[in-house]
């Protein structure tokens, strides 16, 4: 009998919804899947305060980590591990870093096939590269990416995610879409535990080679990867600054955070539009090297 692990960490429940759909069609009689959510010893609320989420920005840019609780009755060990994450501040969410961080992880991912699955918006792709060098520091063999992302794109996911995010109100408004992934492309995620099932019972998990290529499982926008880059080298230096006002919950730790967000809403109205209009320009001239980059991104599953 084949063995999966599936590990997650969701906090609006969305995420725990795609797992769901994804392992829909896995199991049988020959293959036995376990399903467990990753528990951080401090329990993160769910919807956020806004100093709460923001007091979150450095050490989750950083890949600090936070304590998770460790994993009970798992087996010896696992054929497939199916490892979901969401994105937090461009890089995996903290409790799921925590565990990748733990001796545990160490000890059930060393030299196991991997296949991460995501749901978040449409900027992940920085965060995935983050996910690569966490997987490669406890030796684990990251085989496959599924990356599912919100049905409002682009400007309107900087408005309908942090309103879900601080409210939990997800529904559509005024002229903004509803926020999250779309209930069909949840329930379409079946299709991949459905090769997942039929590769692991032609052994090919142990080849070392991509499951789930041309099903869909990601789509790069070569167009976002130049703004991801940007967004992720800012939020270090500003992860930075924010860190020497106070350690988190302190007043001056608030400040700091005032001060950045003060920074991102003059960004979002001033540089963000010259921006989108700049490279709009410019991506006229390197179709190519988006599509290179595109590529590049979108392994092991692309195309």
């Amino acid at each position: 009998m084949k063995k999966v692990l599936v590990l997650y960490y969701s906090q609006s429940g969305q995420l725990g919804s795609v797992v769901e759909s994804f392992i829909s069609k896995l199991a049988d009689e020959k293959i036995k899947v376990d399903v467990r959510r990753i528990e951080p010893v401090e329990t993160y609320p769910y919807p956020w305060s806004f100093y709460k989420f923001a007091d979150e920005f450095p050490e989750a840019v950083q890949m600090d980590g936070c304590k998770v609780k460790e994993l009970e009755n798992l087996e010896e060990s696992y054929d497939l591990i199916i490892l979901g994450y969401t994105i937090w501040f461009l890089a995996p969410s903290t409790p799921i870093v925590g565990f990748l961080k733990s001796n545990q992880a160490k000890r059930i991912l060393k030299d196991k096939p991997v296949v991460t699955l995501i749901a978040c918006r449409d900027m992940w792709v920085m965060a995935q590269e983050k996910m690569k060098g966490l997987l490669r520091a406890v030796d684990a063999r990251l085989l496959d990416n599924v990356a599912l992302t919100d049905q409002g794109k682009g400007i309107y996911s900087f408005v309908t995610t942090p309103r879900w995010l601080l409210t939990g109100k997800k529904d559509a408004f005024s002229i903004f879409p509803p926020a999250g992934i779309l209930p069909s492309e949840i329930e379409a995620a079946s299709r991949f535990g459905e090769r997942l099932k039929k590769a692991l019972k032609e052994n090919r998990e142990k080849q070392g080679e991509p499951l789930l290529q041309n099903l869909g499982a990601v789509n790069v926008n070569g167009k976002l990867i130049a703004s991801e880059m940007i967004a992720t080298r800012s939020s270090k230096i500003w992860a930075k600054i924010i860190k020497l006002f106070g350690k988190k919950r302190s007043f001056g730790r608030r400040v700091g955070l005032t001060l950045y967000s003060v920074f991102l809403v003059l960004l979002v109205f001033t540089v963000v539009p010259l921006n989108i209009l700049v490279r709009k320009v410019l991506n006229l001239f390197q179709e190519e090297k988006l599509k290179a980059l595109e590529v590049k991104y979108e392994k092991p599953s692309g195309r």
